[in-house]
């Protein structure tokens, strides 16, 4: 597959590890320039129900520092892909596949469709997903 021009990650990347890693430079092989967009503490809270692990100035230089990222911006209204994709355009977002059949993706993707964008899912095991790790590291206390 030809590259696209711009790529999109959008999430926590709270707890950052090997999974987001992969998940960074599998987007970035399909993509020339790669924006990652994180939630802001407040949407952490909002979303997930408890403050975020690394806060969001803390996660963007993580970020930052990983050359495969070419941009990193916090997103503090809503984490909409349509709404951000209409603030900075994108080709693809990228996302793992834990959330491929959800009803809410499908929709969004027929609307990024219609934009000239799509979304592409990588496998994305258990050990890779964070919200996976915080539980299996809470039930093993």
């Amino acid at each position: 597959m030809e590259k696209v021009n711009t790529g999109l990650l959008m999430g926590v990347f709270d707890l950052f590890h090997v999974g987001h890693l992969k998940l960074i430079r599998n987007a970035k092989s399909r993509c020339r320039y790669l924006r990652v967009a994180i939630l802001s503490d407040s949407l952490v809270r909002k979303f997930k129900g408890h403050d975020p692990y690394i806060p969001a100035e803390e996660r963007k230089e993580i970020l930052e520092a990983i050359r495969e990222v070419d941009e990193v911006v916090i997103i503090r209204d809503t984490p909409s892909r349509l709404v951000e994709y209409e603030r900075r355009p994108f080709d693809c977002f990228f996302s793992g596949n834990d959330y491929e059949h959800n009803e809410y993706w499908l929709k969004e993707r027929e609307e990024l469709r219609k934009k000239g964008s799509d979304i592409v899912f990588f496998p994305y095991t258990e050990t890779q997903s964070t919200t996976k790790i915080v539980n299996k590291i809470r039930n093993t206390r």
